[in-house]
């Protein structure tokens, strides 16, 4: 048995639900720290927390915190992240080092996925994952979160692959490590802002029920990973087709004109099409992930319901 009590902390109230069988839906932290200008990050994240909360769930805001691995921060601890500057964007690579240091880190898709698994954690609500960056046949630019699927038995909610990635590349990855891109409610997949993308799913479910028992199966038969759950941005909030497309276009430009690689394309990427959009991607980037958080507690019912 692993050594974990030295190393992860998990909140009472997440503990206990998860010990009586209860529905909770993990979150990630990069969004805090690496994803939204204060006070908008703090105020999102308590809203998402409140919101799997109003749909029956338990709320269990993933991060490393002084070394320490926090599955379920409280209220001050969501203000401390969203404020504090030497924050790292930790994935699976970086956790062994920022607990051996004792720093603060904020969890990616992939690091989120470890820390909820570990807890015995099965649904996590995110914006969006990451995936096979543009011109990857060159650079090998694979995100980590892509493995992470590969192997670990977490349903990602999510509105789809960011669309400043090869969408394309990204399915065919996931589809070789046997992860399914399920639709929720929807024929095609989603690209974060808007609700095309030009690619289809493996398979459309239309209810969390369904969804809880497809996932039941998979992880009863000991197949292994996770399962991509795409949940198309609302559309009302949604962001024109072209408009989004060129803005992104603009900015992956500039970051191969400026040499920008790895860990900060995406911050880079994000940062540069909410300026292209006059802030009007924040906005849709938050209301997507309200509406995932929602679908995640609904999820997380309905497999709590069938233990």
């Amino acid at each position: 048995m692993m050594n974990l009590e030295k190393y992860l902390e998990v909140k009472p109230e997440v503990a206990e639900a998860i010990k009586a069988g209860k529905a909770v839906v993990a979150l990630e932290s990069t969004i805090i720290s690496h994803g939204m200008p204060y006070p908008k990050n703090v105020e999102t994240a308590l809203k998402v927390e409140q919101i799997i909360r109003d749909y029956g769930a338990v709320p269990a805001t993933i991060a490393i915190l002084g070394g320490k691995l926090k599955v379920g921060l409280s209220a001050d601890e969501i203000e401390y992240l969203g404020k504090a500057k030497e924050v790292v964007k930790t994935s699976r690579r970086d956790i062994p080092f920022i607990v051996a240091k004792k720093l603060d880190g904020a969890t990616t898709v992939a690091s989120t996925m470890i820390l909820a698994a570990l807890a015995g954690i099965k649904v996590f609500a995110t914006g969006g994952i990451g995936g096979v960056h543009r011109g990857a046949q060159e650079t090998f630019d694979i995100s980590a979160d892509l493995q992470e699927l590969a192997h670990t038995n977490v349903a990602v909610i999510c509105a789809g692959a960011k669309s400043i990635l090869d969408i394309g590349l990204t399915l065919e990855y996931l589809e070789t490590n046997g992860v399914p891109v399920v639709g929720y409610g929807t024929d095609e997949l989603p690209a974060f802002y808007t609700r095309r993308s030009g690619f289809g799913v493996d398979y459309r479910v239309d209810t969390p029920e369904e969804l809880a028992a497809a996932l039941k199966a998979k992880w009863d038969l000991g197949l292994e990973g996770g399962l991509v759950v795409a949940n198309p941005i609302p559309e009302a909030y949604e962001m024109d087709f072209d408009v989004i497309n060129e803005a992104i276009n603009v900015a992956v430009l500039e970051a191969e004109k400026q040499g920008i690689k790895g860990k900060e394309s995406t911050p880079f990427l994000l940062a540069r099409v909410k300026e292209l959009t006059g802030g009007d991607s924040l906005e849709s980037n938050i209301e997507l992930v309200y509406n995932n958080a929602k679908v995640g507690a609904q999820l997380a019912v309905a497999l709590a319901a069938l233990k």
